[in-house]
């Protein structure tokens, strides 16, 4: 089953780290979990609070254990497609989770949403469509998102991403 993953974080920076993650498979189930900074995560950017509106302080009050959301994530994940809109960065934290819970960093693996919605309108247009065609049903379901604002929390993203693979299916 396909799982549509986003993270939120301290910073872009190289020390930043996970603060919340939020997911939603294929089938709409979704979950989202704050994130308390495991040891040594000190990193934090102001402007980064001001976009995911997610404090130090909430995170200290109702953030889970690093450790807790990891065994939940990989145990969710196990033998499903994770699909991130930004699998580079993404992968960045969820590997920074991984190592805090003494976990390897490449447990999970990230594939881009991209192929989740190319695989999605090769699915609907069928195996002869061509790359142009494929392109347009991809765009043509992303302007629908586009005209909403990115909501730069966890689940929210992650719904958005999983809309626009619904709606590249349902044509």
């Amino acid at each position: 089953m396909r799982v549509f993953l986003d993270f939120e974080a301290s910073s872009l920076g190289d020390d930043s780290y996970p603060i919340e993650v939020g997911w939603v498979f294929e089938d709409g189930e979704e979950e989202n979990m704050l994130i308390r900074p495991a040891p040594g995560w000190t990193d934090w950017d102001e402007e980064a609070e001001s976009l995911h509106g997610i404090s130090r302080q909430r995170l200290a009050a109702d953030g889970i254990a690093h450790a807790e959301v990891c065994d939940r994530v990989v145990a969710l994940f196990d033998n499903h497609e994770v699909y991130a809109s930004a699998p580079s960065w993404d992968g960045h934290w969820l590997s920074m989770l991984l190592r805090a819970a003494d976990r390897p960093r490449h447990l999970l693996r990230l594939a881009d949403t991209e192929e989740a919605f190319e695989e999605a309108a090769r699915q609907r247009l069928g195996p002869d469509a061509g790359d142009e065609a494929v392109a347009e049903a991809i765009a043509a379901a992303r302007a629908v998102a586009d005209t909403a604002p990115v909501a730069h929390r966890a689940v929210a993203d992650a719904r958005r991403e999983w809309r626009v693979w619904q709606r590249i299916l349902k044509g």
